[in-house]
């Protein structure tokens, strides 16, 4: 299975992904072989994610009506044909890979997008104070998932923080995934 974290660290909520994807690979150990993709804004340029992997995991903030920080869980199915034709978006860049592979015939992995629903997305290196309050909640979520496939984890000794992941995001010397 692959864990693929999708968004822009610098435009606030929307790096929520990257972030998730960043706290899972840092503070957590798997029984199996997860491996932890920061897909940030490639968007098309992950195909071959789609391509060579079976099951991919969709970490990414979605802009859907609803209450700040609630989470939805959407399988990649339901969204089929809304990537082609559409422009700019990360989410978008997603979507037209799992449509790519339709059209040609190949093998669509089972995908599930994990999103939830931005507070505010706008110029800055943070996530705002009410995605922060649902973060943990967010990876016990992913984490519910994980372990209704199988994979069973243990916490690490030493915990990464949220806020030090987004520190080293904000320092060009830091370390993402």
């Amino acid at each position: 299975m692959v864990i693929l974290g999708i968004g822009n660290v610098l435009q606030k909520d929307d790096g929520l992904g990257v972030y998730a994807a960043t706290y899972l690979n840092e503070n957590y150990i798997f029984s199996k072989d997860i491996q932890i993709i920061n897909g940030g804004v490639k968007g098309i340029h992950l195909v071959n994610i789609f391509m060579e992997n079976d099951h991919v995991l969709i970490l990414d903030s979605i802009g859907l009506d609803d209450e700040p920080a609630s989470i939805y869980a959407i399988p990649a199915e339901e969204l089929s044909g809304y990537g082609l034709n559409s422009g700019g978006a990360h989410e978008i860049g997603v979507l037209q890979c799992l449509d790519m592979l339709e059209l040609q015939g190949k093998p669509v992995p089972k995908a599930l997008i994990l999103g939830i629903i931005p507070f505010e997305v706008t110029f800055d290196i943070a996530l705002s104070d009410t995605i922060k309050e649902a973060f943990l909640g967010y990876i016990g979520v992913v984490l519910q998932y994980l372990e209704k496939h199988g994979i069973t984890y243990n916490e690490k000794e030493t915990i990464i923080s949220l806020e030090e992941i987004i520190n080293r995001a904000k320092d060009p010397s830091g370390v993402m995934i």
